[in-house]
């Protein structure tokens, strides 16, 4: 069961793959089947007809009832998540706010405003954050916070990086307000525009994703030493996919950007670097699962208030 949720991750997450390797393995474990849940959940609802992704949401919520109860369904990603939430206390709310983020996308249509925008990367992607925080322990339930923002910039970041590939699913993250800024008011159909409108959005949706990873990066030291470095590993190596985005010119129609395995492994040893200077910090340090749901509320809150 493990080792077919570790090959799933090895083969459709490779930067969280290569920063897992800094985990202890009973964490890398954990995260390995959390991902092989989150990978079937987005499965069963992109990989069929769009007739059918309704009835891949009624199957889905059924799973969770299962997750919930701890009743086995012969999936082995759901029941092997199913071992892990109980294992380490973590709230069926995160669970059912993943769904709710498939159910954004099987309703299709665009997003309005960036807090709509940014309440679909909570349940997509923050929520990914908050989980991974039970899994692994903190000093403090404060990171929480931290935790979900570190989620909402990679979420972003994916956004900013797939607008030519989501078009072609009829998809388009960018917030409708935000081009009808720059000029663009028109609908998701035929080829993806050749509109200015979209590049200087994608290039505000990565200025704002950089300050969700800033504040990400204050929650890092609330981590166990090899959980912070998986965590900043992953994030920086997100992060660069920002950069070539901006080497690019934000231009979505260039294709695909991606990190190289030699860029990776700076970013890892740079990651190392700052691992050491954290060191410190960890030294007979108790780390618990939070004591606390965090919402999406509060997590808006709270980055409004810092803004």
């Amino acid at each position: 069961m493990i080792e077919a949720c570790r090959e799933t991750m090895a083969e459709h997450a490779k930067s969280f793959s290569f920063a897992a390797r800094f985990l202890r393995p009973a964490e890398r474990d954990a995260a390995a089947v959390y991902y092989a849940w989150c990978r079937h959940v987005d499965d069963a609802v992109d990989e069929v007809p769009r007739a059918e992704q309704a009835a891949a949401l009624v199957q889905l919520r059924d799973e969770l009832q299962a997750i919930a109860s701890g009743t086995r369904t012969g999936v082995l990603a759901v029941d092997a998540f199913s071992i892990v939430r109980r294992r380490h206390a973590i709230p069926m709310l995160y669970a059912e706010e993943l769904i709710e983020g498939m159910a954004m996308d099987v309703a299709g249509g665009t997003y309005g405003t960036l807090p709509e925008l940014l309440r679909y990367c909570h349940r997509v992607a923050g929520v990914v954050g908050l989980t991974m925080c039970h899994v692994f322990g903190l000093r403090s339930d404060a990171a929480l916070v931290q935790a979900a923002h570190m989620g909402w910039a990679m979420q972003l970041t994916n956004i900013c990086r797939d607008v030519a590939e989501d078009w072609r699913r009829g998809r388009l993250y960018l917030p409708s307000q935000m081009l009808a800024t720059h000029g663009w008011n028109g609908a998701v159909s035929g080829p993806l525009p050749r509109h200015p409108a979209f590049a200087k959005v994608i290039a505000e949706l990565l200025e704002g994703a950089d300050d969700f990873y800033e504040s990400g990066d204050g929650g890092l030291a609330a981590l166990p030493p090899r959980a912070a470095l998986a965590v900043d590993a992953a994030r920086r190596i997100y992060s660069a996919i920002g950069e070539h985005l901006r080497a690019r010119a934000f231009d979505p129609h260039r294709g695909r950007a991606s990190v190289p395995l030699g860029e990776k492994l700076q970013h890892a040893g740079r990651a190392l670097g700052a691992a050491s200077l954290r060191a410190t910090a960890a030294i007979a340090t108790r780390y618990t699962p939070p004591s606390v749901e965090l919402t999406f509320e509060d997590a808006l809150s709270a980055r409004v208030l810092s803004s």
